[in-house]
């Protein structure tokens, strides 16, 4: 953000919109992630979390506030409260102001993460997919309402990826042709009949935090119903979940006996958003589920 007197006139305008016209005592830069600015704003009445994107495409804020509602209204997770979104036009700034979570993880927080992320996806819904479209990252996410789990996760998350992978050059012929013979042999991994659980659908170890006594939030969701493996299998890519997290997790909601054989096949599908997001650096990591399922 090249200009303070921008970010206090956005704050100011916010603030004033959900009728906090305290003053402003304190905003500052925080660590955010490396899509936005971010801040840690605090009133007079109350303190608060906000991100600044002037380059944000359409619903960007909007779809994640979506997200935070849906994983709310289920009483299974805690997520922050949102405050306002403000949605620009014509490259002016967009806006969303939530609520300000701190503290520290406690014995506890790795358990409870897990029973509320089990009881989460123990809410279920009608179709798998979502009504409306939404991000991952910045990369736009194709949605969709589907009777079929494996419809959706070719059609909706694999198919997609390749195709923007194809894109920006990132899809050799020999990739792609492992792939195609992926697709035609999906059957033989995925389940044939599995439930419509709400995911957070972006959960990494970046994507939660503790609160107050040691509470865990999630944060930055993605989210759609899918089969709930699909989100364990993200947990275990990159860490960030202790042990204790899957043990609680599993006395909910158990997974199943071929979740070891489908985990990598599920993770292809975020390795493939990191090579759109991040380049090559990934293709060695998709190379290798791709060859140990088609060889």
């Amino acid at each position: 953000m090249n200009s303070n007197m921008n970010v206090s006139a956005i704050l100011r305008k916010a603030l004033d919109e959900i009728g906090d016209r305290t003053a402003v005592i304190q905003c500052k830069n925080v660590s955010g992630g490396d899509i936005n600015s971010s801040y840690y704003v605090q009133s007079e009445c109350r303190s608060y979390f906000a991100k600044i994107n002037k380059n944000v495409p359409p619903r960007f804020f909007q779809s994640e506030a979506v997200g935070l509602e849906l994983l709310r209204k289920t009483n299974t997770v805690k997520v922050p409260n949102v405050y306002y979104v403000m949605e620009a036009e014509n490259g002016a700034y967009s806006l969303l102001l939530l609520e300000w979570i701190e503290g520290e993880k406690t014995k506890q927080t790795a358990v409870l993460l897990g029973q509320a992320v089990a009881q989460l996806h123990q809410c279920y819904g009608p179709h798998f997919g979502l009504a409306e479209d939404n991000y991952i990252g910045w990369l736009p996410q194709k949605n969709g309402l589907y009777e079929n789990w494996m419809d959706y996760f070719i059609e909706c998350r694999l198919l997609p990826q390749i195709q923007l992978a194809e894109q920006k050059g990132r899809m050799p012929t020999y990739r792609r042709n492992k792939i195609e013979k992926l697709l035609a042999s999906l059957e033989r991994w995925l389940p044939e009949k599995c439930r419509p659980s709400l995911l957070h659908g972006d959960l990494w170890g970046g994507n939660w935090i503790a609160g107050a006594k040691g509470m865990p939030y999630l944060i930055d969701p993605s989210v759609f119903y899918g089969h709930h493996e699909f989100e364990i299998a993200f947990t275990e890519l990159f860490g960030g979940f202790p042990a204790q997290f899957y043990e609680a997790y599993n006395e909910i909601q158990p997974l199943s006996l071929e979740y070891k054989e489908r985990k990598e096949l599920y993770q292809l599908f975020y390795l493939l958003v990191h090579l759109n997001l991040f380049g090559e650096t990934y293709g060695y990591s998709v190379d290798r589920i791709l060859q140990k399922y088609v060889g």
